[in-house]
């Protein structure tokens, strides 16, 4: 009974990788990048330059911004630059215009001048595609919940199926085939589990308003926003009194909500109905100076006379254990080095789903190793696997050199940008299915290491900003970028010379295969 149900597990385990390891893939490496969204977002946009942080003096120049330039909007939004994210984010909403009024612009934080920034979606495109696929709303999301909920059941099933999994953990056999690709898969497994187990669970998480919906349908009815601004505790919104009185200072309203939270970081602040009678200004603390994210820790003033109106209600501890999971699994708290941290994870969690691709085939193609071609579903699975791991990874180089090379007041660039990843993991899909297995891999490997290696060269020649800008002045999220594509374009270049080597297995069959025929010819003239 025992073996046989870890044998049912072992199927599960096998059939639910293969079906859903594809997007997995995708999800995971899209994920792992979006670890460091604002560096690419900066990286893709390097008009926009760092200055020292000064946010009271930021939040005064996004308020005489606005005060000139959207006056009698219906509300302003301001986020202050951070270590991250060197701009002054400013946006507003036109008076009844709902969504498709609003207006956003990026401004400079030592002038405050706007800066004319070439339009990419940066890494909020690699953070959007990793839980949306680029499919419409709310399609993707379920589609991408449903494989976080097959990630974790493939790692329950794992851990099930592979009863020596820690004492297999310290084997590793190089250069022995499958058995290889086994030891790795296993070892790297191991290593990260308890950050996979956490990635996954907090995914389901994450959206259980739609996984779980029964609760809030019974208590909201069809008024999902109300449920939101109770969760999040959002103020309810004041309508203008259509009274024209002059705003407080910003800057000393940020002054009171620092001493609710002295040293805390504002993520957004958001002004409702400004130079209005019945102007508020709401400061919310940002996501990156906790774990969790807290309600509490939001404060609400009287835009004209200064005074506090209320602050955020306190959490349930229930509403803090699914707030941290939130922030687990998002990061926003970590440092450079935890961040760096959680970027490995995730390429180690990449990894493991690229290995158990790799070894599903391989194990079957054993079996049809004399057989003058293979069966035509494991040479679809094969195109598959090539498109889904190098191609993928061919296409994100695509997208960075879209941003470099498309003209900078192309309209509709940043949409262009994302055609350009699209159309080439599209051609990566065709060259699969032309080419052999292992040319397949080769070439698009190869191409790949080459786009990723030139990629710090092209970004010096058209910017400006190379590695030998960006490391002088200590610009670490341009260097990063280089860098990290270098290091990929190095990683690809040695997959790709592994490719184009003749495997040991067909060494040892060439000579008998050589000899077998000579016999045969032999035979044959006698």
């Amino acid at each position: 009974m025992k073996e046989g149900f870890r044998q049912a597990m072992a199927w599960l385990h096998t059939w639910t990788g293969l079906i859903f390891g594809w997007l997995l893939f995708a999800i995971f490496l899209t994920g792992t990048l979006s670890y460091f969204k604002d560096e690419i977002s900066h990286w893709s946009q390097p008009e926009i330059q760092r200055h020292a942080l000064d946010p009271a003096h930021s939040l005064g120049l996004a308020q005489r911004y606005l005060d000139a330039n959207a006056g009698s909007a219906a509300s302003w939004f301001i986020q202050l630059p951070s270590d991250r994210e060197p701009a002054i984010s400013v946006g507003w909403r036109e008076p009844g215009q709902g969504r498709r009024g609003f207006v956003s612009k990026s401004l400079d934080a030592a002038s405050g001048e706007v800066v004319q920034a070439r339009e990419s979606r940066g890494g909020d495109f690699f953070y959007r595609f990793h839980f949306q696929l680029e499919l419409p709303h709310p399609w993707g999301r379920w589609l991408s919940t449903w494989c976080a909920f097959i990630m974790l059941l493939g790692l329950v099933t794992g851990i099930i199926t592979h009863k020596k999994i820690f004492k297999e953990f310290f084997t590793f056999r190089p250069g022995k085939g499958q058995r290889s690709w086994l030891d790795g898969h296993n070892a790297i497994g191991v290593l990260v589990l308890p950050f996979h187990l956490m990635i996954s669970y907090s995914s389901l998480v994450l959206f259980m308003y739609m996984v779980m919906p029964a609760g809030i349908m019974a208590s909201y009815g069809g008024e999902t926003n109300r449920y939101f601004s109770d969760l999040f505790g959002r103020d309810v919104d004041v309508s203008s009194a259509g009274v024209v009185a002059p705003m407080v200072a910003l800057p000393g309203l940020y002054a009171k909500a620092q001493e609710g939270a002295p040293g805390a970081r504002m993520g957004y602040i958001q002004v409702q109905n400004p130079n209005d009678q019945n102007a508020r200004v709401s400061f919310t603390r940002a996501s990156s100076d906790g774990v969790a994210y807290r309600r509490s820790q939001s404060w609400t003033f009287d835009g004209v006379s200064g005074a506090q109106v209320s602050s955020g209600a306190p959490e349930s501890a229930m509403m803090m254990t699914s707030f941290t999971f939130a922030g687990l699994h998002m990061g926003n708290f970590a440092g450079p080095w935890l961040r760096w941290l959680y970027f490995v994870f995730g390429v180690a969690g990449t990894a493991v789903i690229g290995t158990g691709l790799v070894m599903w085939l391989g194990k079957r193609q054993l079996k049809h190793a004399k057989s003058e071609r293979q069966p035509g579903e494991l040479r679809l699975v094969e195109v598959l696997n090539i498109a889904s791991m190098s191609g993928l990874l061919l296409a994100v180089a695509a997208f960075f050199w879209a941003n470099r090379l498309l003209p900078v007041a192309l309209q509709g660039r940043a949409d262009w940008e994302v055609n350009a990843f699209l159309w080439v993991w599209a051609a990566s899909l065709l060259h699969a299915a032309v080419r052999p297995g292992r040319r397949a891999w080769a070439e698009q490997l190869g191409l790949g290491a080459v786009a990723f290696g030139l990629l710090p060269l092209l970004n010096g020649l058209s910017t400006g900003q190379g590695l030998n800008h960006s490391i002088a002045v200590g610009d670490w999220a341009m260097a990063g970028v280089d860098l990290t594509a270098l290091a990929t374009g190095l990683f690809m270049a040695w997959l790709a010379r592994k490719m184009l080597r003749v495997p040991a297995a067909a060494k040892k069959r060439a000579p008998r295969a050589a000899a077998q025929g000579k016999v045969t010819a032999e035979a044959e003239a006698n």
